[in-house]
């Protein structure tokens, strides 16, 4: 298989109907590892909002357990898209994931904005550090998987266009980014979960490189100070100089895909072990599509497919704040 024989590929692909075969592409063969620093990036971008890290730091989460918690991020995303988010599996994964936020009263813009770091964080990493960039099918299936996870999570108001998602997140950035004590805790945990992958001489640089990558404002409201600029130069030319390697490469063989390899699941997971253990004794409810309106107007809830464990959840009301 050519280098360029799946962008081929993808071309040739509807967005709107192939949303979720196109982002199995991007996340699994053609930008594995990209797509990865790109969520993470996005994840980092949630700690420069105090009224985000302020609930993550109380949580203790990240103290406690930072690499579970950081793998079950990753693992919930990839479950609710693996087989698609129409699928079983995908539902499963969203109604666990809606049952883990419905402890809290999240305010709907914030659900809204963590979401466009997901659509924004890979476009703009795999743009700037990607052996390509992205092609127009692809940018929007990442719009379509924005919308249709706002649909499963409830979540309102969701762009409909890339450029609406920049936007979004861009302006509420501009808007909420302050200093708090708890974005610097939240964020020395993640980096001290990222660090611990390396051998222990290397940490530091892997610290500052990593902080090298970060813009300004973020760095700001996070409680960093901006890295030299030959830091921030080194650390864009060796992902650069990685772009150019991997250009050359032959393209990932179908038959191995990129899979998560979570270190506190050295032997498999299930859905019910993704998440605080809190979350498997709360109920689960349907998700925010899965309520038929009847002819006199009053909304029911369909019955809901059993999840990944075989329970089926009762009926209810979603818990959760939409309170933008």
């Amino acid at each position: 298989m050519g280098r360029y024989s799946r962008l081929h590929e993808i071309r040739r692909m509807d967005p709107a109907r192939d949303h979720a075969e196109i982002l199995r592409l991007i996340s699994q063969y053609e930008f594995p590892w990209d797509y990865r620093q790109g969520v993470s990036v996005a994840f980092l971008r949630d700690y420069g909002v105090p009224r985000i890290s302020v609930l993550l730091d109380r949580t203790q989460e990240f103290e406690r357990a930072g690499q579970k918690r950081y793998d079950d991020t990753v693992l919930i995303g990839y479950e609710m898209a693996a087989d698609g988010f129409d699928s079983e599996r995908g539902r499963a994964a969203a109604r666990h994931l809606n049952r883990i936020h419905g402890k809290y009263s999240i305010p709907n813009e914030d659900f809204r904005y963590v979401l466009a770091t997901t659509v924004v964080g890979p476009k703009r990493w795999i743009d700037r550090y990607g052996w390509r960039p992205l092609c127009p099918q692809e940018i929007q299936a990442l719009v379509e998987t924005g919308r249709k996870m706002a649909a499963v999570m409830g979540i309102e108001g969701a762009p409909d266009t890339y450029e609406g998602f920049e936007a979004l997140l861009d302006s509420y950035e501009a808007r909420m980014f302050a200093y708090d004590p708890a974005n610097r805790r939240v964020a020395n945990a993640t980096f001290r979960v990222m660090a611990s992958w390396y051998p222990r001489p290397l940490r530091p640089l892997v610290a500052r490189f990593s902080l090298a990558l970060l813009d300004e404002p973020l760095l700001t409201a996070l409680g960093f100070r901006p890295q030299p600029r030959w830091a921030q130069t080194s650390a864009a030319a060796a992902l650069r100089l990685r772009a150019r390697c991997v250009r050359r490469l032959p393209a990932r063989p179908r038959r191995f895909p990129s899979r998560p390899q979570p270190r506190s699941y050295p032997f498999g997971w299930r859905l019910d072990d993704l998440g605080p253990h809190w979350a498997r004794n709360r109920p689960l409810e349907p998700l925010a599509d899965e309520t038929d309106v009847p002819a006199g107007g009053t909304s029911r809830p369909r019955e809901a497919a059993p999840d990944s464990n075989g329970r089926t959840p009762a009926p209810g009301s979603r818990r959760r704040a939409r309170n933008s």
